[in-house]
């Protein structure tokens, strides 16, 4: 039995709704309280968990929602946006919408194979309505929240909020705290490249997309977990080791008390991409590499507790 999601306040009128455990589809909204209004920063996975999160924001500020922003366009953190898009504009990365747009038609279906003990509800995909490129400026009362894409990294569609006067990053599934990040959709190397850019920021809190919330040393975290998957995968790849045998030679040390280690699995898929020379970000076989993670994980379905 998983707790109840927590809402901790992180300054004044900043707020991250953590929901435990982090693991799949468990991801962590904020929102942010400027007065007139709320601006909310994702959604959750299904009807269920988002109502909740609605709630906690009621409960916490009598002001609408008039402004959501996704970080990417993965599904535990854009299926909820159907319950604000009545009232609220949604703004996300331009490739975030296309990707919502793309994906739409059989998706739910399609994760309704991959976890098929989640009870999404009544959840229909609904895309960023307001797109930017490379960065955007909100102003939220007296505070400015920078909008800063750094993709490709754990998505083609990643972008971060940067909050320069409280030096807080919220930083979507760019981390994962004390869970395994997942760059099958993304980019192994332009992940870590991110996190350099991001490093070059003056951080002193980061809402993290799945996890407790942490200071700026857990973009070192991720970032030595990133560069164990390309150690790990030049090795293997240089000896002819296809990536599921590799995952299961793998002695994954500390990062193996991390939640939802099959993820090494679809990791090395990306970075063997990496080292076959192609584009980061290039379309890979994802029924494979999926396929492969079940394989790790015993032959049972992925652990979702959405």
């Amino acid at each position: 039995m998983l707790p109840d999601p927590e809402v901790v306040e992180v300054s004044d009128g900043i707020f991250a709704y953590i929901q435990h455990d982090g693991s799949w589809c468990l991801n962590n909204p904020a929102f942010i309280d400027v007065g007139d209004q709320v601006i909310a920063i994702d959604a959750c996975a299904n009807e269920r968990r988002t109502r909740l999160f609605r709630e906690a924001i009621a409960s916490i500020s009598p002001n609408p929602v008039r402004t959501l922003v996704n970080t990417h366009a993965h599904m535990d953190h854009t299926y909820g946006n159907c319950l604000f898009s009545d009232d609220a504009v949604i703004i996300g990365h331009r490739n975030c919408r296309d990707q919502i747009l793309r994906e739409a038609p059989g998706q739910l279906e399609r994760v309704s194979v991959m976890f098929p003990a989640v009870e999404w509800g009544d959840v229909t995909p609904v895309a960023p309505n307001v797109v930017f490129d490379d960065t955007m400026t909100l102003y939220a009362g007296e505070l400015e929240l920078q909008l800063i894409y750094v993709s490709p990294a754990h998505t083609n569609t990643d972008a971060v909020v940067w909050i320069p006067e409280r030096r807080i990053l919220i930083a979507g599934d760019i981390i994962f705290n004390q869970g395994t990040p997942f760059a099958l959709m993304g980019s192994v190397a332009g992940w870590r490249s991110a996190l350099e850019r991001l490093k070059e920021l003056p951080i002193d809190t980061v809402i993290a997309g799945h996890g407790p919330v942490a200071d700026a040393s857990v973009l070192d975290e991720v970032d030595a977990y990133l560069e164990f998957v390309q150690d790990s995968a030049k090795s293997a790849y240089d000896a002819g080791v296809d990536p599921l045998q590799a995952a299961r030679d793998l002695d994954l040390g500390r990062f193996g008390e991390w939640t939802d280690e099959e993820r090494i699995v679809g990791n090395l898929h990306r970075a063997y991409s990496e080292l076959r020379g192609e584009e980061w970000g290039a379309e890979i076989d994802m029924a494979t590499a999926f396929g492969q993670m079940i394989e790790f994980n015993g032959g049972q379905p992925l652990r979702c507790l959405a």
